[in-house]
């Protein structure tokens, strides 16, 4: 059965969840403007606590039964404040949202508020089309899915990201018989995507004053730490390159994405320690003990190498892919759904990126990522998204309800 999407209530909803911060840690305000809209919708709400100033809301458009149930799943925290200083000059990294030449900008509108808005609307149009369906629908809501987590001063519910809504959500009873995620994947079916190990290398050196450091720079921790880098360098290529931790084409990835050592308030010590942070990309088909094991294994052989240096490992988060067999029912809802919109079957894709899927798929809930295309990042304006591929998108989540749960 056709539906037919509202432009401008679908964009309206969307700057109105733009104009909510809701940087991770601090959701809750924006959960209570979702509940809102289920409660006007009609849908029962279902408010989940996850922490103080954080929850997750899930509504359900209950079906006549008989069908299988679906969720859209998305997140309500943003990567970012807008308060950063290297952003706080972009306006599309605000809460503020702005139309510009067919396009919507504003903080979190592509990761993933849009998402949510097309959620909405495509819940909308159904109701708008008289449309019953047999199986339940469900939107799903989540606070703290972004990719970062508490370590060493980092404390606080604004660090308590990776999926730490969607795993509540999910052992409190927002489960479905699959589950579609709206991140922006350039309108690509992402039958599966890598998952994230984040490692610690510390190297260990003297803790003494710049006037007694004569002739010791060796055991200066931070000098030490460079030679270890180097030898993490040379190491990467062996972990992107080997097939064990290649997926569907596509290679493994790691990030050296932080280094910490020493006091910038007293540079006349040397630091005690040194550390070294890696984001190391696994392959959905290698468990997280296996990748653990051969990391910390390969640390083990950095420490044989500078036996004088102390090197201890630690693995501080472990956020495993996901994957959906090609074949699954939803696979085929969305290629038929996107195809009537768009006129052709949808690319498939693999990505590095970490998505709630980690969390659904180990309920037993298969889960697809499915998106708008982000457009290009304009580097003058920022977060933005074409307003005619949230349409096509909001199309394209009503059909595929209709396809997964049946009209009744």
């Amino acid at each position: 059965m056709s539906v037919s999407i509202d432009r401008d209530r679908l964009v309206d909803w969307a700057s109105k969840a733009i104009s909510i911060p809701s940087f991770t840690g601090s959701e809750e305000e924006l959960a209570r403007f979702v509940q809102a809209t289920f409660d006007e919708l009609g849908l029962q709400v279902q408010w989940q606590q996850v922490e103080e100033g954080r929850a997750n809301v899930l509504g359900t458009l209950a079906g006549a039964g008989g069908g299988p149930s679906l969720m859209f799943n998305g997140h309500l925290d943003t990567s970012y404040s807008g308060r950063e200083p290297w952003l706080r000059h972009v306006p599309g990294f605000q809460p503020e949202p702005f139309v510009r030449e067919g396009r919507l900008y504003g903080l979190g509108i592509s990761n993933m508020k849009g998402a949510l808005a097309c959620y909405v609307e495509a819940v909308q149009a159904l109701q708008d089309a008289g449309v019953r369906l047999r199986g339940d629908v469900l939107i799903a809501a989540v606070c703290g899915e972004i990719e970062k987590t508490q370590y060493g001063d980092a404390q606080g519910a604004e660090y308590r990201g990776y999926a730490a809504g969607t795993r509540y959500l999910v052992s409190h009873g927002g489960v479905a018989d699959m589950c579609l995620l709206g991140e922006p994947t350039e309108g690509k079916v992402v039958l599966g995507h890598f998952g994230a190990l984040w490692l610690r290398i510390r190297v260990h050196g003297d803790f003494i004053h710049t006037a007694f450091s004569e002739g010791r720079r060796d055991r200066n921790s931070i000098l030490r730490a460079n030679r270890v880098l180097e030898a993490v360098q040379e190491w990467i290529p062996s972990w992107e390159d080997d097939p064990a931790n290649a997926y569907r084409g596509a290679k493994a990835i790691v990030n050296v994405g932080a280094i910490e050592g020493g006091f910038g308030w007293r540079v006349s010590r040397t630091p005690h320690h040194t550390d070294l942070f890696l984001d190391v990309r696994v392959p959905p088909t290698k468990p997280m003990g296996v990748a653990r094991r051969e990391v910390l294994d390969w640390v083990r052989s950095l420490a044989a190498r500078f036996p004088d240096y102390g090197l201890e490992g630690e693995v501080y988060v472990t956020a495993p892919g996901a994957e959906i067999d090609k074949g699954h029912e939803l696979v085929a809802a969305i290629d038929e759904a996107h195809e009537s919109v768009f006129g052709s079957k949808p690319e498939r894709d693999v990505t590095r990126w970490f998505s709630d899927a980690s969390a659904l798929t180990r309920y037993g809930i298969p889960t697809l990522n499915y998106g708008t295309s982000t457009g290009l990042m304009d580097v003058e304006l920022g977060e933005n998204l074409e307003i005619d591929g949230l349409v096509q998108t909001a199309e394209v989540y009503a059909l595929t309800a209709q396809r997964v749960c049946g009209v009744a």
